[in-house]
C-alpha cells in the first residue's frame, strides 16, 4: 500500500505532488486545503482523507464548495495494515517545542500522527507514535520548496520517503 501525505496547500497544489498521488492508494491531507479544487486534484486509487485546518473557513471557501468544507472533520484516525494513522491540522496543540509531545499524548494508540500548520517538514521517529509534518505542498511558505511524504506499507512494515521539490 502506498500513501501520499501532504498539507498546507492553501488553494494551490504543486503539480509535481499532484502527479505523485496518481500512483498512490490513499492520499492524506492535514488541513489548510484552501478550496475544493485541491481536493478534486487529489485522485488516489482508493481513498482521500482530509481534515480541516485553521484557514479552512467559510470566508475563504466559495459558497458552492462549503458543503465539502463542512464535511471535513478536525481530525481522523484510519486503521492501516500494521497500525493506525491519525491526522490533524496541529494548530490546537501549542507551541512547536511542545507540539509533538502533545500530539503523542492525544493519539497514544496511533503508529503515525500526521499534522500540518507550521509548513515545516518534520519527521520525528524518536519514539512511538511517530510524528510527521509533510511541510507545505503548495506555494505558501514552503521553506525550501513544496514537499510531501510517501508512506509505503508492506505487511506490517512502514517506510517513509520525503519528497521535496524546488520552488518554481
Amino acid at each position: 500500500m502506498k500513501i501520499l501525505i501532504l498539507s498546507d496547500t492553501h488553494g494551490v497544489l504543486d503539480p509535481r505532488i499532484e502527479s505523485e498521488v496518481l500512483s498512490c492508494d490513499v492520499a492524506v491531507h492535514a488541513g489548510d486545503v484552501g478550496n475544493a479544487a485541491v481536493l478534486r486534484c487529489l485522485r488516489p486509487r482508493r481513498e482521500l482523507i482530509a481534515v480541516r485546518g485553521n484557514n479552512d473557513t467559510e470566508e475563504k471557501w466559495s459558497p458552492e464548495d462549503r458543503e465539502l468544507l463542512h464535511a471535513l472533520s478536525a481530525d481522523r484516525t484510519v486503521d492501516l495494515p500494521g497500525g493506525a494513522l491519525a491526522v490533524v491540522h496541529g494548530d490546537a496543540y501549542g507551541s512547536p517545542a511542545r507540539r509533538h509531545a502533545r500530539l503523542r499524548a492525544a493519539f497514544p494508540d496511533a503508529r503515525l500522527i500526521v499534522y500540518g500548520h507550521s509548513h515545516r517538514l518534520a519527521v520525528d521517529r524518536d519514539s512511538r507514535p511517530w510524528v510527521l509534518n509533510p511541510g507545505a505542498a503548495g506555494r505558501s511558505r514552503t521553506y525550501g520548496g513544496p514537499s510531501c511524504v510517501l508512506l509505503s506499507i508492506v505487511g506490517s512494515r512502514w517506510h517513509l520517503q520525503v519528497k521535496r521539490f524546488t520552488l518554481r
